[in-house]
């Protein structure tokens, strides 16, 4: 009995039991049952969750479209944005597919699929009040506010004569709290992702409006996954090619933005 509890024991031990979420691939993947994506899901139209509580957006239906095509399960899993790093190096999730930006930080602990969307930074206001402002230099004196973990958050960080003209710079771990700390007047300007700015000028257009004014970086939308899980990032950049080359990945950007926004794939 003793020989047998030793080698159930080693068994399970073998197969990874316990610990967090694990879904490393081996070579050909076959060991893949189930991913599981984070995402912040008040991130639209990204990923979000619509009137009746259900995760939706762009790339959710990207992301499906690819599970199908792979015959796998599918979890979309909320996460806090600012803490991306700690839920994908833990194992806790398998993958980040939500507007996430390639930065020279990220990659550190992250790979990526190739990029599929361009995207940059964008000056929100409340509707009616652009506050005079024509460029990034009539920031000053302003109460800026920003997502925490977002590329406007790293632009500002980096740009310390920018950041020092602010009357008063103030981080959200939600999307959603800037928009609601924006029309409240707690700030005058919401710098933001111009894709996600425009969806909400778009639900809201008696509420905000956007001042296209260049600022911050000009970045590229990808995939994430742990640096070791190549497995998993090659399969799914398979099966979105072949989503690109069938037509469907345009259709679902058209369904979201009116528009086929995607980028080739080279």
């Amino acid at each position: 009995m003793k020989k047998i509890f030793l080698i159930i024991c080693t068994a399970l031990l073998i197969s990874g039991c316990g610990g967090g979420h694990s879904n490393n691939l081996n070579d050909n993947g076959g060991d893949l049952k189930k991913i599981v994506i984070g995402l912040d899901d008040e991130f639209a139209p990204m990923g979000f969750r619509d009137k009746n509580g259900q995760i939706t957006g762009f790339d959710v239906d990207l992301a499906k479209e690819v599970a199908g095509r792979m015959n796998v399960a599918i979890e979309f899993k909320p996460i806090d944005w600012h803490k991306k790093r700690e839920a994908i190096t833990s194992g806790d999730i398998d993958m980040i597919w939500n507007g996430l930006d390639i930065t020279d930080e990220r990659k550190e602990y992250m790979i990526f699929t190739k990029p599929y969307m361009d995207d940059r930074q964008i000056l929100m206001v409340k509707k009616d009040n652009d506050q005079g402002i024509r460029s990034e230099g009539d920031l000053e004196g302003k109460r800026i506010g920003v997502q925490a973990g977002s590329i406007a958050e790293n632009y500002i960080d980096d740009n310390a004569i920018l950041k020092n003209e602010f009357k008063e710079l103030k981080t959200y771990n939600k999307f959603q709290d800037a928009l609601d700390a924006l029309n409240g007047d707690a700030i005058d300007v919401f710098i933001c992702d111009e894709l996600v700015a425009r969806y909400e000028m778009r639900q809201h257009p008696d509420q905000f409006e956007i001042i296209d004014v260049r600022t911050g970086y000009v970045t590229e939308m990808a995939v994430g996954f742990r640096k070791d899980n190549t497995a998993l990032r090659d399969r799914v950049q398979q099966a979105f090619n072949e989503m690109v080359k069938d037509g469907t990945a345009r259709k679902i950007s058209e369904q979201w933005f009116q528009a086929d926004l995607l980028k080739l794939q080279k």
